[in-house]
């Protein structure tokens, strides 16, 4: 199992930054899980954002965010990263972490965290 707790969000402008940062922790190693970030907004599903493998050798995207976000981890410190760069108001969203040790990308991660809001201001 792992417990994941995100930080970071807050309100920023249209066309600035953010880093969000997922800390895990548990008794199996952060190194054998495939880490990934999700949005939902109210009253909509929960869309995918961006994925990386475990070793950090591979990333993967949705078009929305490509150019713009990028994912990475270290596993040294047992954290994943999404660092959002040119925010759009339609960024606005609760961003999730998340964990699996086969698939996040195209399946249900087993494990989330709590959330954090990010909120974009036109």
């Amino acid at each position: 199992q792992v417990q994941l707790v995100e930080s970071g969000g807050g309100l920023v402008q249209a066309g600035g930054s953010l880093r969000l940062s997922c800390a895990a922790s548990g008794r199996t190693a952060f190194s054998s899980y495939i880490m990934g970030w999700f949005r939902q907004v109210s009253g909509k599903k929960r869309d995918f954002v961006a994925s990386i493998t475990q070793s950090g050798a591979r990333t993967y995207y949705d078009d929305s965010v490509k150019g713009r976000f990028t994912i990475s981890r270290d596993n040294a410190k047992n954290t994943v990263y999404l660092q959002m760069n040119s925010l759009k108001p339609e960024d606005t969203a609760v961003y999730y972490c998340a964990a699996d040790v086969n698939q996040v990308r195209t399946g249900t991660p087993n494990y989330w965290g709590q959330g954090t809001q990010v909120t974009v201001a036109s």
